[in-house]
């Protein structure tokens, strides 16, 4: 078409993406990456670079400020540092999610929060019956996870045969599951308390909500705080990711203008736009047309939230990079065939596995079938019940933040770690195979089965 000239990987005015859509495209393709990224770190770990992998995930970084200095490994930086912003995109999806989306509206909320509980509880005491002590009972929370990615990923290979509630239905239970993860960390995996950086941590918390109170939407503000506040965590003995959450939390959502005000505004720009433009003449060599597509540009930022604009800015580099730089350090697990029975047989990995797997299908599934059979909740729109269970299934996928929790819960004891990281891998590969078969065989276009509630409760 004269007068369009595409990039070859952008079309911006060819689609149109709703949030979610944009948000499930995402997580599918991250996924996709996190799978080649983790098969990746796994051959290095086990051929001929697996003594330089881990000397490089070993090597002292730091930054240094005069006499102020910070030192860790890189393995630390990636874990402590790098995934704060991962936590960081946790937080602003989470306070989406309880202001505008699916569990902004308790009845819609109630089975997915009901169902996550439960995913969460009963993955823990399955692991806690195999290690009821010692310090493979550190692990406990490894299992509660689940890696929305990696699940909805998986999900996504289905699009055409499940329907869409049954995504959203996920997306809600992986994002509630994930606060469940970061209160666990919080609460349970946090050794010790320096009390005077944990106060400083406080204050800039409070001023960050002093920010928002007044109308600060400019987010280089919060950036510099929150690179204090992450510092002031870290040395607190609380997990610094912990940090990205609080940040998050702390993000303005109230656009500049609103929508009445920007479609005034963009009529106008429009009107001018139209009389500035000479036939022939390129928007490079014409002032005026620049003027009005910056003031367009600007008006575009400030009709939005800044919560809104952050997610969709950081979440490409968080998906794409940040998390394939997590698995690429943390899932290159040396794998000894000689030694593999006596891994299955470990007492950690079958609490791992079957925390997972049985866990998490008893969890959310049977907790979702009580609160139907109570009245507590009603199905999703279109949605079998016998759906509810193959999502279980996915929800044993537990990749990354299983894996986050099991470097905190057995950090110092390498040989639990490893054997954790293989139940993790392992299992997950499982119940991803399980749950895309399990809803390819269950999601036919039959009449919706409501599973044990009556028809009349879920109309």
């Amino acid at each position: 078409m004269k007068g369009v000239f595409h990039a070859p990987l952008e079309r911006a005015f060819d689609k149109i993406l709703t949030p979610f859509e944009e948000f499930i495209h995402r997580q599918t393709t991250s996924s996709m990456l996190l799978m080649g990224t983790a098969a990746v770190a796994l051959i290095i770990a086990n051929g001929p670079w697996a003594a330089a992998y881990a000397h490089i995930m070993h090597a002292p970084v730091g930054i240094s400020i005069g006499s102020w200095s910070l030192n860790m490994s890189l393995h630390h930086w990636i874990n402590d540092g790098l995934m704060a912003m991962f936590f960081f995109i946790v937080g602003l999806e989470l306070k989406r999610e309880v202001l505008v989306g699916e569990l902004a509206d308790l009845r819609n909320a109630a089975l997915p929060i009901g169902a996550a509980i439960g995913g969460m509880v009963v993955p823990a005491m399955v692991y806690f019956l195999f290690n009821p002590d010692g310090e493979a009972a550190l692990g406990w929370g490894i299992p509660m996870a689940t890696d929305i990615a990696f699940a909805i990923g998986a999900l996504a290979l289905l699009a055409s045969r499940v329907p869409k509630a049954l995504i959203t239905f996920l997306v809600a239970l992986a994002i509630v599951d994930d606060l469940g993860a970061v209160l666990v960390i919080a609460v349970f995996y946090t050794d010790s308390i320096a009390l005077g950086p944990l106060f400083v941590a406080i204050g800039l918390f409070a001023l960050m909500l002093a920010f928002n109170l007044v109308g600060i939407r400019k987010p280089l503000p919060y950036f510099i705080v929150s690179l204090v506040f992450w510092y002031a965590v870290l040395l607190s003995g609380v997990h610094a990711t912990l940090a990205g959450v609080l940040g998050a939390l702390c993000v303005p959502t109230n656009p500049k203008y609103e929508p009445e005000r920007f479609s005034i505004l963009v009529k106008g720009l429009m009107k001018r736009f139209d009389k500035s433009y000479q036939t022939g003449e390129g928007i490079l060599v014409n002032d005026d047309l620049r003027a009005v597509v910056q003031s367009l540009e600007n008006g575009v930022q400030s009709v939005q939230a800044p919560l809104q604009r952050l997610e969709h800015a950081w979440h490409m580099p968080v998906a794409y990079i940040v998390i394939p730089i997590f698995a690429l350090a943390n899932a290159g697990i040396p794998l000894e065939i000689a030694s593999m029975g006596e891994t299955l047989n470990h007492q950690v990995f079958i609490g791992v596995s079957l925390g997972l797997i049985l866990g998490k299908f008893i969890g959310i599934t049977g907790v979702s079938w009580l609160m139907l059979k109570l009245g507590l909740a009603v199905l999703p729109k279109d949605t079998r019940f016998t759906q509810i269970a193959g999502v279980s299934l996915l929800a044993g996928i537990g990749f990354t933040m299983s894996i986050f929790v099991a470097q905190l819960g057995f950090n110092g004891r390498d040989d639990l770690l490893l054997i954790a990281k293989t139940a993790i891998l392992l299992t997950s590969l499982i119940a991803g195979v399980a749950g895309i078969l399990w809803l390819y065989l269950v999601s036919t276009p039959d009449p919706v089965d409501p599973g044990p509630v009556d028809n009349d409760d879920n109309e």
